[in-house]
């Protein structure tokens, strides 16, 4: 059992990361970003995850700065955004980042998100600032199981950690299953689903037994699934509440009840570009849940078109889009063709949802 905020499980490369930690998302610099990290950090966390897209690194460090607590004891954890990848790129984001926290090195440094080839040229620059000890520890974010396929062939060390979207509704099996495996340590961005999960009954139900928020619940049961998680918060109350989690323990029972939950539903959705999911398809030995990423991404992008068409229908002569014709209806066929041949229920799915 995980009995305190100050226990830590071990990466592959040995390198030990708290259970729990803070998120910083959309906390603005100037007050309230400092004023989360120095409470937090007064409560007994250790762990503060950034990342350079969230543009409040800078509060970030003087909140730990002011915190009092020796740099040694802090786990600092960042992430290069997507317009900075490729090897310089990273390489100038990185040092902006050390910069901005007031530090030496982090603990952990991040791809933010899979961009394909650039995100190999990336690693590399991360291997080499590892390799100086620039970083302790390398790791990916909202990287799925079809990213870790393509992506690990082509690199030499193995991400240690996975940032992803987990909650009750999104508890992504086969990824943690796939991370296990190759000793790659899941962490949980979102793991409250905003708030959500206060009004979901069975997980207020379990929370009553136990006299606890329906959000200590969620919080206890990633740590009981072997996660490492990172609520997002500003609010004092809160950043205490979300730390009383260590005096109690789900039952087998509870966590299966949570388990059954998933609804394999994104808070946040992305999806992958439909040229790299084709590549990956030719490369990747394991087709059918590429073809499934495909065709939730032509799903979102016809959605999205759509939805664009309507919204601009005070414009009397709508924008044509240039695209080469030949090259999309090539597209389209093998995607059709996969979609049907190798998963027809999620094909007629999309259908029906445009009937």
């Amino acid at each position: 059992m995980i009995k305190d905020i100050t226990a830590r499980v071990k990466l592959n490369n040995g390198v030990e990361i708290p259970w729990l930690g803070l998120g910083v998302l959309r906390l603005r610099e100037g007050g309230e970003v400092e004023r989360a990290v120095q409470t937090a950090i007064k409560n007994g966390y250790r762990l503060i995850d950034n990342a350079a897209i969230y543009h409040n690194e800078k509060g970030v460090g003087r909140g730990i700065r002011a915190s009092g607590v020796p740099r040694k004891e802090m786990f600092i954890s960042s992430k290069v955004a997507n317009d900075q990848q490729g090897y310089q790129g990273t390489m100038k984001a990185f040092q902006r980042s050390l910069d901005w926290l007031q530090t030496d090195y982090l603990d952990l440094y991040m791809i933010h998100w899979p961009q394909g080839e650039i995100s190999v040229e990336t690693w590399m620059a991360m291997e080499e600032l590892y390799e100086k000890g620039k970083i302790r520890a390398l790791g990916v974010s909202n990287f799925w199981v079809h990213h870790l396929e393509y992506f690990l062939p082509k690199i030499n060390i193995v991400p240690a950690v996975n940032q992803v979207e987990f909650h009750p509704e999104l508890t992504q099996p086969e990824l943690l299953a796939y991370c296990k495996k190759h000793h790659i340590q899941v962490q949980a961005w979102s793991p409250i689903m905003q708030g959500k999960v206060l009004h979901i009954p069975e997980i207020k139900k379990i929370a009553a037994k136990y006299d606890k928020t329906p959000i200590q619940v969620v919080l206890r049961w990633d740590l009981q699934k072997g996660v490492v998680t990172i609520p997002r918060t500003a609010k004092p109350k809160e950043i205490i509440s979300n730390a009383q989690i260590f005096d109690f323990e789900l039952t087998d029972e509870d966590v299966a009840e949570i388990d059954s939950l998933n609804r394999n539903k994104k808070i946040f959705p992305y999806y992958d570009q439909i040229p790299f999911l084709l590549k990956v398809l030719i490369n990747n030995k394991r087709k059918l849940p590429v073809v499934s990423e495909l065709i939730k991404a032509i799903s979102f992008k016809i959605r999205n078109r759509l939805k664009m068409m309507f919204e601009n229908n005070n414009h009397p002569k709508p924008q044509k889009i240039k695209v080469p014709v030949v090259k999309r209806i090539k597209s389209f066929l093998l995607l059709s063709a996969c979609s049907f041949v190798c998963i027809k229920d999620e094909a007629m799915h999309v259908i029906q949802m445009f009937a």
